[in-house]
């Protein structure tokens, strides 16, 4: 069975080239931070929890693949150990009496365990893809809050011109002071939009690997399951099926 170390690696290695481009720009990232903050922060935040919920994703398969070692070698300890989460249809299947190297199952009761425990993968995986969507939602919102905040801006300084008097240098220069604000505007919509898109880009990434750690876990599991048991007919038991 695939160890998902290697996914961890994967995941840790791509944040860390992350934080070094960002250590590198710095100075444009914190101007843009700055330009919108509440929105970014809450962005940010946002994007912290979904890597912590990515890695989860990977550090619950270890604990599962503990109990089919122990499950597999026969080991007393077994009855001590924590009920497994992904693998609880499956521990609650086969029960602590069954045989470690061979088991009885009807192709029905494998297919329903092997499908709940896809399931409450899918389950977990949800989360980590509503968060991604919050991240672009978040990027959008703060976008829209600041084209708003540049149309009314604009709004005002048009309303503002005073085109009867004769010096026109002097309405151009309350023209240009005036466009200070909208332009402030368009700032904080982009920098919402930058950290909103950038951060749903991270976590697809690190949804991406847990994804394939997690289907390789699933596979090998799979390959396993069908390997050591021994299909019967459920109106037969006594039967096994060839």
């Amino acid at each position: 069975m695939s160890n998902p170390k290697h996914t961890l690696f994967w995941m840790t290695f791509f944040l860390a080239v992350v934080t070094i481009v960002g250590i590198l720009i710095h100075k444009p990232l914190i101007s843009a931070f700055m330009a919108n903050w509440v929105f970014n922060l809450m962005i940010v935040g946002v994007l912290i929890v979904g890597i912590g919920l990515a890695y989860r994703q990977v550090f619950v398969l270890f604990p599962e693949m503990r109990w089919i070692a122990q499950f597999r070698t026969g080991h007393s300890g077994l009855s001590v150990v924590q009920e497994p989460r992904l693998l609880k249809p499956l521990a609650r299947q086969l029960g602590e009496e069954s045989k470690r190297d061979r088991f009885k199952l009807s192709n029905l009761s494998l297919r329903t365990v092997l499908d709940g425990i896809h399931s409450r993968m899918d389950e977990q995986r949800e989360i980590t893809r509503y968060f991604i969507s919050l991240l672009v939602f978040l990027g959008l919102l703060g976008t829209f809050w600041g084209l708003l905040g540049t149309i009314n801006a604009v709004g005002a300084v048009i309303t503002n011109l005073d085109m009867g008097q004769g010096d026109f240098g002097k309405v151009f220069a309350d023209l240009q002071a005036g466009l200070l604000t909208p332009l402030q505007g368009m700032g904080t919509a982009f920098s919402s939009s930058l950290f909103g898109l950038g951060g749903s880009l991270i976590l697809g990434f690190l949804d991406i690997q847990a994804g394939h750690a997690q289907n390789r876990f699933y596979d090998g599991l799979e390959e396993w399951l069908t390997g050591v048991t021994t299909l019967v007919d459920p109106f037969n038991s006594d039967t096994p099926q060839p």
